[in-house]
């Protein structure tokens, strides 16, 4: 009679001890974005992150904001760079920046991150970008999953999402209530594609060009790949800044679906946003995916930032200091359109004129 080994979860691919290792290695980055909220309630490792709520006393009516994002196939380009340390900060820009639009400060995050296989030094490499990104926009990293999943995945396949809570003090809430005629948009230089339109890029550079990710490319004075992976800017406190010193009507983030439908979803109706492209030049990758792919500048537009990661919208009396206010943070902005009276067959928001050369 021949003897067979009984099944086990590692024999089925799930190895806990590799999770277990990863925690270890993760845990140091994620102490760097502890917030007073959270000191002294318990480390990483717990069933559920702790948040004092009593941090909100000092609200008179504080409303919670929630907002949950990934990254999409950026997740991909890290992967085969073997760069892991970068996407994080995307993942903690599109989470946090959703947020912001109403007036919410960050408060803390919470991540998933998704395997075929734990290799702990890659899933801390994650880690330590979402740590660096909470930094960044100022809030805590107080929990996340780890799942592995063989059979589903590959062995060096990934995905990362995130979910962030913010707060805001109702009178100060933001939105399309605010937004009234004559006020000026502010344009937020972009740090490049940030993680949108990532399909259509992949597309273009390497299904219809050919390019590889280590191709030298001299409009960018880098790599393909270091391009690509460029991480999202994160603008949450910046916008809070701008809140602190100077009258803000709304703000828009620009991701999936461009500048226009992005900053119509803040315009209320009967208002008109009209935003002039001659005010800004796109960065190179822009040109390039539009040249290459000979995509046609609508659909461009429609699917990428084209430059502009942000969009404040302002009283025309703040523009000043709202302008002041970035620069002094190293935030390029530039007044981009107004608001005007909608006409009958206008839409929330339109770009108008030919881009700066």
């Amino acid at each position: 009679m021949s003897e067979t080994t009984g099944a086990s979860y590692a024999a089925a691919g799930v190895d806990i001890e590799a999770g277990d290792r990863a925690v270890e290695l993760m845990k140091e980055w994620v102490k760097k974005t502890r917030r007073p909220e959270v000191e002294g309630l318990g480390g990483l490792g717990g069933f559920a992150g702790l948040f004092d709520a009593s941090a909100l006393k000092r609200y008179e009516r504080p409303l919670l904001a929630s907002a949950t994002d990934g990254v999409g196939t950026k997740v991909d380009l890290a992967r085969k760079m073997g760069v892991y340390d970068t996407i994080g900060r995307d993942l903690v820009g599109m989470v946090v920046d959703d947020l912001v639009v109403c007036g919410a400060e960050p408060l803390f995050m919470t991540d998933y991150i998704c395997v075929g296989k734990v290799y702990p030094e890659r899933v801390a490499a994650i880690v330590k970008g979402i740590a660096e990104g909470c930094v960044l926009a100022g809030c805590a990293l107080v929990g996340g999953e780890t799942a592995e999943h063989p059979g589903l995945l590959g062995p060096d396949d990934f995905d990362v999402a995130g979910a962030g809570t913010g707060v805001v003090e109702a009178d100060r809430l933001l939105g399309p209530d605010r937004i009234r005629q004559g006020d000026v948009v502010i344009a937020m230089a972009s740090s490049g594609l940030h993680s949108n339109g990532y399909s259509l890029v992949r597309h273009v550079f390497f299904d219809r060009a050919g390019w590889a990710l280590d191709r030298e490319v001299e409009e960018f004075g880098r790599t393909l790949g270091e391009e690509l992976l460029e991480p999202t800017r994160i603008y949450s406190l910046d916008c809070l800044a701008l809140i602190r010193t100077t009258e803000v009507h709304g703000f828009s983030h620009v991701t999936g679906g461009g500048l226009a439908n992005n900053l119509a979803r803040v315009i209320p109706d009967g208002l008109h946003a009209t935003v002039d492209r001659s005010t800004w030049k796109p960065g190179a990758v822009f040109d390039l995916v539009g040249t290459v792919g000979q995509v046609e500048r609508l659909e461009l537009e429609k699917t990428l930032n084209m430059g502009v990661g942000m969009i404040a919208v302002v009283p025309a009396e703040s523009v000043d200091v709202a302008l002041t206010t970035l620069a002094d943070r190293g935030v390029e902005a530039w007044v981009a359109g107004e608001i005007t009276e909608r006409g009958e067959h206008a839409s929330g928001a339109e770009l108008v004129g030919d881009y700066a050369r």
